[in-house]
């Protein structure tokens, strides 16, 4: 099933919520929607959904434009954020609910429900109200609806936020495996690049109502083509600093400055934007393509598993995420390591400089 916008544009008012996007979903597998708050996910989900209708441009899906369709006339499952039940139906018949209303006969419905439930650890529940479930169990329910429903069309808005964090991480490890081979298009929204990361598929970046980048989900978390893209993808955030690139050397200010390196080597002379992922600046251990640079510590965060502390260096603050416990003190004068075959470069458009 295909999914794909053409010039899709939504106004409310004076507000631009989406600004002009085209875009083909990669059809049979997961897609993701990230982006923070108000980055427009749920906008254009909504659109995808026909719950709202795009105020210019069309949405074609298995190549008929569905632009005017209403959703009831639509092949398409959804689960928000906030779990919707049917308070006065069992939890089997919530389920079971959207295969009632297709005419699915009782014993196919039995098994299908029975499936959904074991892999979303409903099971025991199947005869309660949802007033008698927990919040992620009544989220659970909800997903499950969504899933049992033979959609070709699967949108998830962020469905896993209200779960516990061991259930998260199984969904998160289970929901691709549930949707594969079955020709369903599955789009997933989340606010955490680690959640997009694990879910694989493609992945398109959102910032302010505009898609920023779409692709193979690890290609664009390992190359973003813009500044803009790169810092949607990263928690915590990337570390940016304007630095020149001078001959072999690379100057953050009067005080700082490092060797080029070999990936730097093919920039010519002039300033940049340099990104950093957390991630990739570590307490100083001296490895090979490492350049070793002293900051003041701003912050401590330490973790039973990892570190990240905030320290100044050439008037910025940056932010080191690692393995272990490095007690540093605040104040304290600390080295640490940046890999600079790591290091992104931007020009001054925001463009990846690609060497």
């Amino acid at each position: 099933m295909t999914l794909e916008l053409r010039n899709v544009v939504k106004r409310v008012g004076l507000e631009t919520h989406i600004h002009d996007t085209s875009l083909t979903l990669k059809e049979g597998g997961f897609n993701i929607l990230l982006g923070t708050t108000l980055s427009g996910k749920t906008t254009l989900m909504q659109l995808m959904a026909g719950l709202e209708r795009p105020t210019a441009g069309q949405i074609w899906f298995n190549g008929a434009d569905v632009t005017g369709v209403a959703v009831r006339k639509r092949n398409v499952a959804m689960v928000h954020q906030q779990f919707i039940n049917y308070p006065h139906l069992s939890v089997f018949e919530n389920i079971a609910s959207p295969l009632r209303v297709a005419g699915v006969r009782g014993g196919e419905v039995t098994e299908r429900v029975g499936k959904v439930a074991d892999l979303l650890k409903l099971t025991p529940m199947l005869t309660r109200r949802p007033g008698e479930l927990s919040g992620g169990q009544q989220q659970r329910t909800a997903l499950a609806r969504a899933l049992v429903k033979d959609a070709g069309l699967v949108l998830l808005d962020e469905p896993l936020a209200n779960l516990d964090f061991k259930l998260r991480e199984e969904l998160r490890d289970e929901l691709p495996k549930l949707f594969e081979g079955h020709g369903r298009t599955v789009v997933y929204a989340t606010s955490e690049p680690v959640e997009a990361l694990l879910l694989g598929g493609h992945c398109a970046t959102l910032h302010e109502g505009r898609v920023t980048q779409f692709g193979e989900t690890a290609k664009v978390y390992r190359a973003p083509q813009d500044l803009r893209t790169a810092q949607v993808f990263s928690d915590p955030p990337i570390n940016i600093a304007e630095i020149i690139k001078r001959g072999g050397k690379l100057v953050l200010s009067d005080e700082v400055s490092w060797p080029a390196g070999e990936r730097a080597a093919a920039l010519p002379d002039g300033t940049y934007t340099l990104g950093i992922r957390p991630h990739h600046v570590s307490p100083a251990a001296h490895e090979p393509g490492e350049v070793s640079v002293e900051g003041r510590v701003l912050v401590t965060e330490l973790s039973g598993s990892e570190s990240v502390i905030h320290f100044e260096l050439g008037g910025r603050t940056w932010v080191s995420q690692s393995h272990g416990i490095h007690p540093f003190r605040v104040g304290d004068a600390a080295r640490f390591d940046v890999a600079m075959e790591q290091c992104l470069y931007f020009g001054q458009d925001g463009e990846l400089f690609a060497a």
